[in-house]
């Protein structure tokens, strides 16, 4: 089927959280109704909540249960998914190009492509940035995506059942694991690390003392963890991974990752079998040539409604877009989940009218807090903004509901209430009768 147009055709690419938020709304609003031309094009076949990664990585999510098609979803919901990785752009022809892919055996699945755009949306997300550090793409595990996440469960498992196989004493980086990072990444990994082990070890690993065998580290370069929310925030995530007995590594800047361990700047050498780097983000390195302008970080820099400051018809959303935040003149909006969010809300409302000629209001960041994961039963943050009309801390029980909410927020966006509440029922039942763990 070929883009029809006598529409307005309207080009998204990247379907992490808002990229599909916004092509999944605007396929109802406008696809379906054969107002506009709608189209997604991802290099993916599923798509998976990045802030779920480090559960997938410690197995306490099952990545069948919770991915979604792409192809499906684009059916249901008035939009057309294209199959394929973002390489260029023709402006001036108003072109994505579109490399081919293949599949394992070099057999071409699809070819390359120019796809057509009025409008064009990058929501390609970010990447990690390693900063030149010697050793991390030979030796460290990213968790960027559900391949990541799973070949790092996949080690974390053989590594357990070797330690529980082999007649030899257990080396001193046996078992252990060192993250690189202390931002909100970093910090949910150590933690759900220290629950999954020791759930893995309750399955009859009984040669392995989780107080004796296994240690995490966490490091992080900055004089503490979680450098870019509140200080309070910060200090009781310290004292809570400090009860699961996860050593934090603060002004401890990684020099280099070796095989199995990591180099600090001051000598000191943290030995660990699998190391994982959770350590800055940047955007993709092709959006710098584009032809439009981005920062040092790769993103494109874009006005207060979210256009390219070199292209009206060139939009850019997440953790790729540099908008000034308005509240913190001077600073960029944080790359987190709920920027996204809220800018796939602003485009579905704003689009079809800037289509219809209408000159957009400013977008504006709402901040609603922050809430960190520490395990099951564990969470700690804060509520701010207009959200509750001022800024009120959250700690335990409570505030894990509250995290958990904002999965169900994205899944509503995605799916309705009907769907969504199904689905979690069945995954309620289906718990019941599997482990706590993927073992595999």
């Amino acid at each position: 089927m070929t883009q029809n147009k006598n529409i307005p055709r309207i080009v998204v690419v990247g379907g992490g959280a808002g990229g599909l938020e916004l092509v999944t709304r605007l396929g109802d609003k406008l696809g379906r109704r054969g107002r506009a031309d709608i189209t997604l094009i991802e290099r993916g076949r599923t798509h998976f909540w990045k802030p779920h990664l480090h559960e997938l990585a410690a197995g306490t999510v099952d990545l069948d249960v919770h991915e979604l098609d792409y192809l499906a979803q684009s059916h249901w919901h008035g939009f057309r998914y294209r199959y394929g990785e973002m390489i260029g752009l023709d402006r001036d022809a108003k072109q994505v190009l579109v490399g081919p892919v293949n599949d394992e055996n070099g057999d071409e699945i699809v070819p390359a492509r120019r796809i057509d755009y009025d409008v064009l949306v990058l929501a390609v997300g970010s990447s990690i940035n390693d900063f030149g550090t010697p050793g991390v793409v030979e030796h460290a595990i990213a968790l960027e995506s559900t391949q990541q996440a799973d070949r790092f469960h996949r080690r974390l498992v053989n590594a357990f059942l070797r330690a529980h196989s082999q007649a030899a004493p257990l080396r001193p980086e046996q078992l252990n694991v060192a993250i690189v990072g202390a931002g909100a990444t970093g910090v949910e990994l150590a933690a759900e690390l220290h629950n999954a082990t020791r759930e893995l070890v309750s399955f009859s690993l009984d040669n392995i003392d989780p107080d004796k065998h296994i240690r995490l580290h966490l490091i992080e370069a900055s004089p503490r963890i979680l450098p870019a929310l509140p200080e309070r925030i910060s200090a009781a995530a310290h004292r809570m991974l400090e009860k699961l007995d996860v050593e934090v590594h603060t002004n401890a800047r990684v020099a280099e990752v070796l095989p199995k361990a990591v180099r600090l700047a001051d000598g000191n050498i943290i030995a660990a079998e699998m190391v994982v780097w959770a350590a800055g983000v940047k955007a993709a390195p092709f959006l710098r040539n584009l032809g439009v302008t981005v920062n040092a970080l790769n993103q494109i820099v874009v006005d207060a409604t979210l256009r390219s400051r070199d292209d009206p018809s060139v939009f850019a959303i997440g953790d790729c877009a540099a908008v000034e935040w308005a509240a913190h003149p001077g600073r960029n909006v944080p790359p987190r989940a709920q920027a996204a969010h809220q800018q796939a809300s602003y485009l579905i409302k704003w689009l079809p009218r800037i289509l219809a000629g209408r000159e957009p209001r400013p977008w504006r960041y709402r901040d609603f807090g922050s809430l960190v994961s520490l395990g099951e039963y564990t969470t700690v943050g804060n509520l701010m903004g207009n959200f509750v009309g001022g800024n009120i801390w959250l700690e335990g029980l409570f505030a894990r509901w509250m995290y958990l909410s904002l999965y169900k927020m994205h899944e509503l966006a995605l799916h309705g209430f009907w769907k969504t509440s199904l689905s979690t029922l069945g995954r309620m039942i289906a718990a019941q009768t599997e482990p706590r763990v993927k073992l595999h």
